[in-house]
Formats: structure tokens, C-alpha cells, sequence
């Protein structure tokens, strides 16, 4: 009888640990790839339920799909491109930003190394394939003016997002507009590449970011604390020399999808040089500043995607940095 007493006692114990921890579902833009690295650290390593989360990290269907489910409250936090949830806010979505990560932005002119192009001047007369009906390729011409370009210098295709590999490594173009710090590594073996990125010619578009729905920012602050001093925490350490023990987290993490390794590796070490820019400059990760978020929008503004009169402050909060 005793013996029964305290296994019951036990059980309920073991049960009231697991319903201590807070149950969470973060979905990603995509399918894997480096920058979600430090999510799946963070569960490997058991730091998210040291901070008493039960954290499931989902593969999303893209950025403004993820940003959606944020906003219908069907998940807690998205991992998006920041980009594309500025023109979601200006739509009505009631949602906001509590980290930036690639605060420099990743959108960019993908160019063979070979080729020695070092600014947009340098491929007047020559082909590049844009995707049709993405968010990057609202910004085409924004990104040419700034570089002292038009459309009218270059033959621009659109191709099929599906097809944007394939298309450039096949040599059909001399550039790709794309996120350069994604596909870089994926072409790197068939054509080497570098970039010229948007923050060249001087536009700061803000990438990957943690997105949650703006009314549970109050209503939730300790539990948004949590998830982002762990974030803050695993990506400190990735810094530190850790990135391939982070791909190595990833790779165990989705182990039946067979990721390429050195692909994933190389998107992480591309996205890490692109955290910082002169406003964040010393400041924690995930700190998102005002200016910065003033000049993505009035970029933004320039290509219609939002209107003019908003805030900065409207896009994010730094709430729950310390």
C-alpha cells in the first residue's frame, strides 16, 4: 500500500513538472536551412525547458504563411523575414517583431565570383533573373536606382521561384536576385558565387526576425522574455565559435530529411556577418533599432508596398531585450 502511495505521489509530481512547462509551437519561413540553426540548438541542448518552455519547433510554407498563423493566434511565434511583415502590419495583421536578427539585411544580387562584379554598375548590358512575384522582387528597382542603374541597363527575366537555381547555375543569366546568404551555398560547388546586396547601395530591408501577435505582448511578457533570452543565448554561443556543433543540433533535429551539411553550414556563417548594422552597432542580438526600421519603411513606401505616416515603433518593440 505504501509503495502504491508513492508512485502516485510520483505521478502526479511528473505530471505537474510537464504541465509547468509552458507548451510553445515556433514555425520557421521555410523548410531547414542555416538560419534556424540556433532554434534547434536551443532544443537540442535542452535550454528551452530549462527555461520551463516545451518548444516545438514547425517547418513553415514561407514567410507570409507563417506571419498569417501568427496573426490568426494558431501559433506563438514565427520565424520570418521582418520584410515581409512590415506590408502585413500596413494591411491590418495585428502583429509585431520582439527580435531582428539579419538587421543588415540578406536580399541581394547573387553574381559568379568569377565574373569580379563588384557593383551593380558593373553588369550594364548583362542578364539577371528576378522571381516572379516575390517580395525581393518588389524592390528591384529601388535597388537599381540606388546603385545608378534602370531596368533599361539590364535585360531582366522572370523566372519561376522553383527555377531561380537552376536558371543561374545553368549560366542562362548573370545574376539573381535573391537572398544571397541562402543561395550561395546552395550553388556554391556549380557556380561560385558572391554577392551585392541591397545594404551596398544603402537599402536596409530587415530579414529573419521573431514575429508574435501584437496583443499578447502585454499579455504574455514573461513568456516572451523566456523565448528570446534563450534565442539571445544560443545565438551568443553560435558566435562564439559554435556554428558547426548548432548544424549539428539542426541535422539531428530533422534527421530524416537528410539536409546537405555543408550547405547548411555555409548559409549560417553567410547570415552571421549580416546581424549587425551602424545603428545596432554594440547592442544586444535581436535589438532592433529605430532607425533602421525608419529607413526600411520609407524604402518601402518608394515601392508602394507600404503607405506613407506609420512609426517605426509600430513594426517591433524591444520589450524583452535587456
Amino acid at each position: 500500500m505504501l509503495s502504491r502511495i508513492f508512485s502516485t505521489v510520483a505521478l502526479f509530481f511528473v505530471l505537474g513538472l510537464a504541465q509547468a512547462q509552458d507548451r510553445t509551437v515556433i514555425m520557421t519561413d521555410w523548410a531547414p536551412h542555416g538560419m534556424h540553426a540556433a532554434l534547434h540548438l536551443a532544443v537540442q541542448k535542452g535550454w528551452f525547458k530549462e527555461a520551463g518552455l516545451d518548444v516545438e519547433v514547425q517547418d513553415g510554407r514561407g514567410s507570409g504563411s507563417t506571419i498569417q498563423q501568427v496573426a490568426a493566434n494558431k501559433i506563438d511565434v514565427g520565424f520570418a523575414q521582418l520584410g515581409a511583415m512590415a506590408p502585413a502590419v500596413a494591411n491590418g495583421l495585428p502583429v509585431t517583431s520582439i527580435m531582428g536578427f539579419i538587421r543588415a539585411g540578406d536580399n541581394g544580387l547573387l553574381v559568379p565570383a568569377s565574373a569580379n562584379f563588384k557593383t551593380l554598375k558593373d553588369l550594364k548590358g548583362k542578364k539577371i533573373a528576378v522571381p516572379a512575384g516575390s517580395a525581393t522582387a518588389a524592390f528591384l528597382d529601388a535597388f537599381l536606382k540606388a546603385g545608378g542603374m534602370s531596368r533599361s541597363d539590364l535585360t531582366v527575366i522572370s523566372v519561376d521561384s522553383q527555377a531561380m537555381v537552376s536558371t543561374y547555375t545553368s549560366g542562362q543569366v548573370d545574376g539573381a536576385l535573391s537572398t544571397v546568404a541562402f543561395f550561395a551555398p546552395i550553388v556554391a560547388d556549380v557556380r561560385p558565387s558572391s554577392g551585392i546586396l541591397f545594404s551596398d547601395v544603402g537599402l536596409r530591408v530587415p530579414g529573419y526576425g521573431l514575429v508574435v501577435h501584437k496583443d499578447a505582448i502585454d499579455k504574455r511578457t514573461d513568456y516572451f522574455a523566456k523565448v528570446v533570452a534563450v534565442q539571445k543565448r544560443a545565438w551568443e554561443y553560435i558566435f562564439q565559435g559554435h556554428e558547426e556543433e548548432a548544424v549539428d543540433a539542426m541535422l539531428a533535429q530533422r534527421a530524416g530529411l537528410r539536409l546537405d551539411r555543408k550547405v547548411i553550414l555555409g548559409q549560417l556563417k553567410a547570415y552571421m556577418p549580416l546581424f549587425n548594422t551602424p545603428a545596432t552597432k554594440g547592442k544586444p542580438i535581436g535589438w532592433q533599432a529605430e532607425d533602421d526600421w525608419r529607413a526600411a519603411l520609407q524604402t518601402m513606401q518608394e515601392v508602394g508596398m507600404v503607405k506613407p505616416g506609420w512609426k517605426a515603433s509600430t513594426f517591433y518593440t524591444n520589450k524583452f531585450i535587456p
